[in-house]
């Protein structure tokens, strides 16, 4: 691995870092645990979100074995309204990994920490230089923007090959002194200052010897590839009540929300389905003749990183309680308000029983 004395590029971030830095709760420490919780609860979520979960996990589950012995159900509770809630299973399952094959301690080297399942070359990179001061470069999209801008890369930063190049750039700029410091600054310096939209070129201290913006490719650079167009699904949730209690399931392991609770459903191609044939798809499920069900009449929009939901909410009030092999077949129980009040929940369940139960 290329490791270099500092530069004047490094030097500059640096400089510019002991400026301008925020305060974060995961830079005034060197706990492996407590890095590795921030690095995960903050990829592909912004600070000011991602900040009050990291607090919350903190509270709850200072030690990794906190963490490893806690059920899952509460750790995707607590994780609720965070999205991509793989990231908070493989949170789960590495906690216990580290407790089951390393003792509870966290391998102390960037080689070992690529063993942990969900932590990749980014997020090892992150806790090795963070917690061991180890001389190895971040690279996550505030990086890719930065040295793509200052040192004129056209590569697509979407694309595997380009990976290497960068990496390449990065760890030839990182200094082996601090290169703790320097990763902060240069991720801190993308976050603030060379911004995705409208960065602070005015003021920028490389401004001189910024490629892009010498040559007018700001708004061009980084290059990246369009995003798959996302698909527009249709659910609709039948929220069965008999009495004060209500019917929920935990979702399947093939589909978003993994784990997570919510209603009955029935997903159709449009958002306005043939009232007779759904009528009788719902009947035919749930095992009732003629089921009665009144739609709330508002849909619920939510967007995913691939998929766009519609989805609708319809009441059905029951007198008694569904046959037991029902409710095995589609594998809904009922639950006490207090009960679904600690479930995990998507976010748009949630936000629905907000409106209507809770």
């Amino acid at each position: 691995m290329a490791t270099s004395t500092p530069t004047f590029f490094s030097n500059t971030l640096i400089e510019w870092y002991h400026r301008h830095q925020r305060p974060l709760p995961w830079r005034e420490t060197t706990d492996p645990y407590a890095i590795w919780l921030s690095e995960i609860i903050l990829q592909q979520t912004r600070v000011r979100q991602g900040l009050p979960y990291y607090l919350r996990f903190m509270e709850r589950f200072p030690t990794v074995h906190d963490l490893a012995n806690a059920p899952e159900d509460e750790v995707l509770r607590l994780w609720q309204g965070l999205g991509y809630y793989s990231r908070a299973r493989n949170l789960h399952y590495t906690a216990k990994q580290v407790v089951a094959e390393f003792d509870g301690q966290f391998p102390g080297n960037y080689q070992g920490l690529l063993q942990l399942k969900g932590v990749g070359s980014y997020t090892a990179a992150a806790i090795a230089s963070f917690a061991y001061r180890e001389p190895v470069a971040v690279l996550d999209g505030n990086v890719y923007r930065v040295l793509a801008r200052v040192f004129g890369r056209h590569e697509n930063i979407a694309a595997p090959a380009s990976k290497k190049v960068f990496e390449e750039i990065a760890n030839h700029q990182i200094p082996t002194d601090h290169p703790d410091t320097y990763n902060q600054a240069i991720m801190e310096f993308g976050a603030i200052q060379c911004t995705p939209v409208n960065p602070d070129c005015l003021f920028c201290p490389l401004q001189q010897d910024c490629f892009a913006f010498q040559n007018g490719l700001v708004n061009l650079l980084p290059v990246k590839e369009k995003a798959k167009s996302s698909r527009h699904r249709f659910l609709h949730y039948l929220v069965l009540q008999h009495e004060n209690r209500l019917y929920l399931k935990k979702r399947p392991g093939n589909d978003i929300w993994q784990s997570l609770y919510d209603f009955f459903l029935v997903e159709t191609d449009t958002l306005h389905p043939d009232p007779e044939v759904f009528q009788e798809q719902v009947s035919e499920a749930l095992g009732i003749p003629s089921a009665s069900f009144t739609s709330t009449g508002k849909v619920y929009k939510h967007i995913l990183s691939h998929q766009k939901i519609s989805a609708q909410f319809y009441l059905v009030s029951l007198p008694f309680r569904l046959r037991e092999e029902t409710e095995e077949s589609i594998g809904i129980q009922l639950y006490s308000i207090d009960e679904i009040e600690e479930l995990p929940k998507p976010i748009l369940i949630h936000s629905f029983l907000n409106e209507h139960f809770f």
